[in-house]
């Protein structure tokens, strides 16, 4: 689950900081390769990120990015002026948190509905194309190894982040993406939380989407022509 907090201290020649969140009783560690948005993080920052916890090393933030609408708070904010005599006797309430609308939360859950019909579709032309002749039944064999095989490097990859160990290259799982493991990039970005947050990398895996769907429904549709 994604939490809110500020960036309490930044140190730009060691690229590691620390951001508090109420939710979490220790300050919680995050370096600037987990930090996704523009520019640097600076103190006063409000962030969302994930936490987890590394051994005996203290919470630690992974998918570091700045919350909509952040602003950053000055060293030292000026104090509110005082109240009038009157405003005193009134009663200080807590704002009551709003619930998101039907139309916000249809909103939230378009893409998850979009990743699965589009699984679903493709599906089906693998279907459509072994009742064709297009491709024998072993394929599909081939094709659940390669997204097990997709689902574990991002596996590892998150495990290597978490432990700063040796990052498994994007170029290798945007061609396992490409080769037919892109369900399974889909759902380990959904089920681990990986890979979520950097747009550029999103924006290529989404390329790779429509062209291993394409590539798939040419070949299908291919007899036809000729």
């Amino acid at each position: 689950m994604r939490k809110q907090g500020t960036v309490v201290r930044w140190d730009g020649e060691k690229a590691f900081g620390f951001i508090r969140c109420p939710q979490i009783t220790a300050d919680v560690f995050f370096h600037l390769r987990d930090f996704s948005g523009p520019g640097k993080p600076a103190e006063g920052l409000q962030v969302m990120f994930e936490d987890i916890h590394v051994g005996g090393k203290g919470p630690r933030a992974l998918s570091v990015e700045p919350a909509r609408n952040a602003i950053v708070a000055p060293a030292q904010p000026p104090a509110p002026p005082p109240l009038p005599p009157e405003a005193e006797l009134l009663p200080r309430g807590k704002p009551a948190a709003r619930a998101p609308s039907p139309r916000q939360k249809r909103r939230e859950d378009m893409p998850l509905w979009i990743g699965l019909g589009l699984i679903a579709f493709w599906l089906l032309l693998w279907l459509v194309g072994i009742g064709m002749g297009r491709f024998p039944w072993v394929v599909l064999t081939a094709v659940v190894l390669v997204n097990l095989a997709t689902f574990y490097m991002y596996w590892r990859d998150k495990h290597a982040a978490i432990n700063e160990t040796q990052r498994t290259p994007e170029d290798w799982l945007h061609a396992l993406a490409v080769a037919g493991g892109w369900p399974g990039a889909w759902f380990a970005q959904q089920i681990l939380r990986h890979k979520t947050s950097k747009q550029p990398f999103r924006l290529i895996y989404w390329v790779t989407v429509a062209v291993n769907m394409l590539a798939l429904l040419a070949w299908i549709v291919w007899p036809a022509f000729q």
